[in-house]
This record gives C-alpha cells, sequence and structure tokens, in this order.
C-alpha cells in the first residue's frame, strides 16, 4: 500500500485562499460544494470559508497539519483544491506544495 502524503500533510488547506466560480456551488450543481461553506467575492466568484483569513484554515480541513487530515468534503472539493499540486499524493511536490509545507515547518516533498 502506497502512503498519500496528502492524508497527512494538510498544509495547502491552510496557506492559501480558495476562490472559485459560483457554478461549482451545491445550488447550482448537484454534488457541488455546499454553499454554507464559502463566502462571495464578486457577483460570480466565491471563497472558501477561513482561507482568506490571516492565518488560513480552509472550514473543510479536520485534523492536525503535518500530522492527519481530511477534508470534509472531498468529493465535493472545489477545482482549486482539485488541481493543487496533482502528484502530491504520490510524493511528488511542486513549488506551491513546498511553499505551503514550509509555512507549517513541514519540509517539501
Amino acid at each position: 500500500m502506497r502512503e498519500d502524503h496528502c492524508t497527512r500533510c494538510g498544509a495547502c488547506c491552510a496557506a492559501f485562499r480558495v476562490d472559485f466560480h459560483h457554478s461549482e456551488l451545491a445550488s447550482r450543481a448537484p454534488g457541488g460544494v455546499p454553499d454554507a461553506l464559502v463566502v462571495p467575492v464578486t457577483a460570480t466568484l466565491v471563497r472558501m470559508r477561513g482561507t482568506d483569513a490571516a492565518a488560513p484554515r480552509c472550514i473543510a480541513l479536520e485534523g492536525e497539519i503535518g500530522g492527519a487530515v481530511r477534508c470534509a468534503l472531498y468529493a465535493a472539493r472545489p477545482s482549486p483544491c482539485r488541481d493543487f499540486a496533482p502528484y502530491a499524493a504520490l510524493g511528488i511536490g511542486d513549488e506551491a506544495c513546498a511553499r505551503a509545507r514550509q509555512r507549517h515547518g513541514l519540509g517539501a516533498l
């Protein structure tokens, strides 16, 4: 069984703003992001709650960063989350992944 670095890390969920088009919301697309978990940014752009705080942390992140984490809405996560560091689960990070991990005192993958 391979080790999934993302289920132990979670740094990306507590490092960046997560903005996406409102068409990804559950009220507009079955299986989408629950509307209650976002705040409006513009007429068509929304942001995951918690990701624009001084110390960002997505409202959907559960657990301890660098220990054991999970996304409470993984199957319905928005496109920025789906697209972020696509090979991190395989132990292959990228520059943004490394920056997020560094913010939390974790070494690059």
